[in-house]
């Protein structure tokens, strides 16, 4: 399957989704949950694809996906304001609604890869 870097804030909810992505059969690449070290692993974790927190405590993931559109890794932004917050450049991408469900993400990953899968 798919290895996939994890950034979100909050410890118990980034613990539940590595434990989706290891259920679904993907590898966790790495885990962040804050700005810097999401911006560290983005520009240089070895990933398939990412699944970015919008909204880091006071931060933006902006520039995590930024880095992450440079070297051409797909990722999708988690928020639970829907598309509300996401930044102009990033609009359309895919969005995985607070809380999600096991079935959600992995539609989320298939729409991510598709082939790759």
């Amino acid at each position: 399957m798919a290895s996939v870097l994890l950034v979100e804030d909050e410890t118990l909810l980034r613990m539940m989704i590595a434990d989706m992505l290891t259920e679904l059969g993907h590898e966790v690449a790495g885990e962040a949950g804050d700005l810097g070290s999401g911006l560290t692993m983005a520009m240089s974790a070895e990933c398939d694809a990412a699944i970015l927190d919008l909204q880091l405590g006071r931060d933006s993931s902006a520039a995590i996906a930024e880095a992450l559109q440079i070297r051409g890794i797909p990722f999708v932004f988690a928020s639970g304001y829907g598309a509300d917050g996401v930044p102009e450049q990033f609009k359309g991408r895919p969005i995985l609604q607070k809380p999600f469900l096991l079935d959600a993400l992995d539609r989320c990953m298939r729409t991510l890869l598709g082939p790759r899968l």
